[in-house]
């Protein structure tokens, strides 16, 4: 009965591109591997029995509040621009999302963060010594699942880019507070702690294709282009948005001298009393001064400047699809691409009132 499940739910075959909005929306975008998405879920779920029973309840709260699905959704995309999917696809795609997750149990440590996804915290509801623990069984249980493999391959991929985003997260410790942080230095971190996901999934969706070569590469850098634009995205949302479309804690960025974008250009831009007053506003963060900070950071054009760059990494997402336009199936990659722009331009209209 399982086995047909997921015969069913993975071997879909490309179909006709589909008719998108004018403005696409996230459901439009991944409706054609929703079967996948949803068995992606339950085999999650089902992974919480491999846990010790006093665990259980731990690991169901980790595993079984996800967001978008946005790296599994990633890995099915990629894989159907030139083949179908396949189980093994569906365990690669439960792997990079128990990284995913591990990772965002340790963030919130690291932020204080209360809130994830509209609910509490691991580490808001069973202290920070059990959430560092668990996020640490979740990182070990994905690696061994990637184990499981025939070929090492897999499992060398995993753990190469699980090094990298704790690695980019250990960097973006070491520069808190570091006013003369250098952009270039800054994207980097992104590359590694966010991007570098997203590349594994389209990665890892081409690999178990059995796509190598200038394709599979084309697709690894489309997703690092559009990880990093995403993160980019996600730090306007810490300065820009709001916690009830976020569902999520804001601010955290700013309360653990994180220095993002677009504060880095609102410093870089701003002199004299206006550099020294933002100095001392991240120094001595507090939530009620955000106003203060956001028209500061307006009169620089930070968020418009974030924009730009944010846009650049878009379009070199585009330009990495290119060498596949002829022989692989885009549409729903591109339309990723115009969902991220969407959404960052509603964050803009929100800025501006």
């Amino acid at each position: 009965m399982l086995a047909a499940h997921i015969k069913e739910a993975v071997a879909e075959t490309p179909s006709e591109a589909p008719n998108f909005p004018s403005r696409p929306d996230w459901r439009s975008i991944v409706e054609p591997v929703s079967g996948f998405l949803s068995e992606v879920a339950d085999q999650l779920a089902a992974q919480i029995d491999s846990f010790h029973p006093d665990l259980r309840e731990h690991a169901r709260y980790a595993l079984t509040n996800q967001g978008k699905q946005l790296r599994p959704a990633l890995m099915a995309l990629a894989a159907r621009s030139f083949a179908r999917l396949n189980a093994d696809h569906v365990k690669a795609a439960v792997i990079v999302e128990m990284v995913h997750l591990a990772t965002l149990v340790h963030d919130d440590i690291m932020d204080e963060a209360e809130v994830r996804r509209s609910r509490p915290t691991v580490a808001q509801r069973w202290g920070n010594e059990q959430a560092v623990l668990l996020g640490d069984c979740l990182f070990a249980h994905a690696l061994k699942l990637a184990a499981s493999f025939p070929t090492t391959d897999i499992c060398r991929a995993v753990a190469g880019a699980t090094k990298n985003v704790c690695s980019g997260e250990i960097l973006q410790t070491q520069k808190r507070f570091q006013f003369n942080l250098s952009q270039r230095e800054y994207l980097q971190m992104l590359a590694m702690k966010t991007g570098e996901l997203f590349a594994l999934s389209c990665d890892l969706g081409a690999f178990l294709c059995g796509i190598r070569g200038e394709h599979r590469d084309a697709l690894r850098n489309y997703g690092m282009a559009l990880g990093t634009a995403y993160q980019l995205f996600d730090d306007c949302v810490d300065l820009f948005g709001s916690e009830r479309s976020a569902g999520k804690s804001l601010g955290t960025d700013l309360a653990k001298g994180k220095l993002t974008l677009p504060i880095l250009l609102g410093l870089a831009r701003a002199s004299g009393a206006d550099r020294a007053e933002l100095e001392q506003l991240l120094m001595h963060w507090d939530h009620a001064r955000l106003p203060r900070l956001q028209a500061l950071l307006d009169r620089y054009d930070a968020f418009d400047g974030a924009q730009v760059e944010l846009q650049r990494y878009l379009a070199e997402a585009r330009q990495n699809l290119e060498p596949i336009a002829s022989v692989g199936r885009l549409q729903e990659l591109t339309a990723l691409l115009d969902y991220l722009a969407q959404q960052s331009s509603s964050l803009g209209v929100i800025n501006q009132r």
